[in-house]
């Protein structure tokens, strides 16, 4: 078996049907599909059921909700596939996915994650965009510095449906960290990417769903408890980024924009307080040295005065 594609599947009835149907649709066959059902409470097994029903190769688990890391651990040790690759169960790839992939792999043998351009899709805002990662216009396919790339425009060169990880490597990082519930896709590439050459095809392969629990996604969401956040999380990479100065930029940028929300809600102030001291303000915009730095009433008045200004912009309409 050349690839195996893992879907982790929580409460996505609508969406989950599309999403393996995209698989079933490829052009290069030589995979299987391995999904885990993690403790779904809708017709989400039902209809995943259905949708691999009859097909070799094809096979479905159930698990307790354990939360998205575990299930695909789970799923990637009960499949054989040489090559593993994500999807989530409400996104889907273009029919030439694995072909491009089995094709990057070919020409890039010592990469440690291998990548596509991925559309971002958002349908009840009439909005799709190809994602603007931080590679030139004209890069077409190649190694990237995943660090330099990422830091640039912090749009994620590789997206959980767009990437590709031989299962040496994945073994070798012990998979997903447990627990994470927003960041563990980031944590473990910066793990590979630190050890490993990235490779990258410029060309938008995979749609990432922002329709869906669209409250509930991306680095604002509100509520998250800091143990779950991949934030709280980069003291892992402390020696590295002592020294690797690409990292440390990354690192910086990503802890300053991940954690505006906590700040607005002034929320577990002494962690985040913790987080910030750790920023050198020479590598983010001089506006963020002011979010963090001025006492938090002054910021609560800026809040207010914002959300004034967009509920008289919204008025005005």
């Amino acid at each position: 078996m050349f690839f195996s594609v893992i879907i982790p599947l929580y409460n996505k009835g609508p969406y989950v049907a599309k999403a393996v149907k995209s698989v079933l649709a490829q052009t290069f066959k030589d995979y299987e599909i391995v999904i885990m059902d993690d403790g779904s409470h809708d017709d989400s097994y039902d209809i995943a059921s259905r949708a691999v029903e009859g097909r070799i190769n094809c096979h479905i688990h159930r698990q307790q909700n354990a939360g998205v890391s575990t299930a695909r651990n789970k799923a990637v040790a009960l499949s054989h596939g040489d090559y593993l690759c994500f999807l989530d169960a409400d996104d889907w790839w273009e029919p030439t996915f694995l072909e491009e992939m089995s094709k990057l792999i070919k020409e890039y043998p010592e990469a440690g994650i291998y990548g596509t351009n991925y559309t971002i899709v958002n349908e009840s805002k009439h909005k799709t965009r190809v994602a603007e990662i931080g590679v030139e216009p004209t890069f077409k396919i190649g190694y990237i510095n995943y660090c330099q790339v990422y830091a640039k425009t912090l749009a994620m060169p590789l997206c959980t449906d767009s990437v590709c990880i031989p299962r040496t490597v994945f073994n070798e990082m012990k998979g997903f960290q447990k627990g994470i519930k927003l960041g563990e896709d980031f944590l473990l590439w910066i793990k590979i990417a630190l050890k490993y050459q990235v490779a990258f095809l410029n060309k938008p392969l995979a749609y990432y769903n922002q329709d869906v629990e669209e409250a509930n996604r991306g680095v604002f969401r509100k509520g998250y408890d800091p143990d779950t956040f991949m934030t709280f999380h980069f003291d892992q990479f402390e020696e590295e980024e002592s020294k690797n100065r690409d990292l440390k930029v990354l690192l910086d940028r990503l802890r300053v924009y991940s954690l505006m929300r906590f700040r607005f809600a002034n929320a577990h102030r002494n962690r985040v307080n913790r987080e910030i001291e750790k920023v050198d303000f020479s590598n983010v915009d001089r506006k963020y040295w002011y979010f963090y730095k001025l006492p938090y009433p002054i910021i609560a008045v800026y809040l207010r005065i914002r959300s004034f200004a967009s509920w008289l912009k919204n008025r005005m309409r």
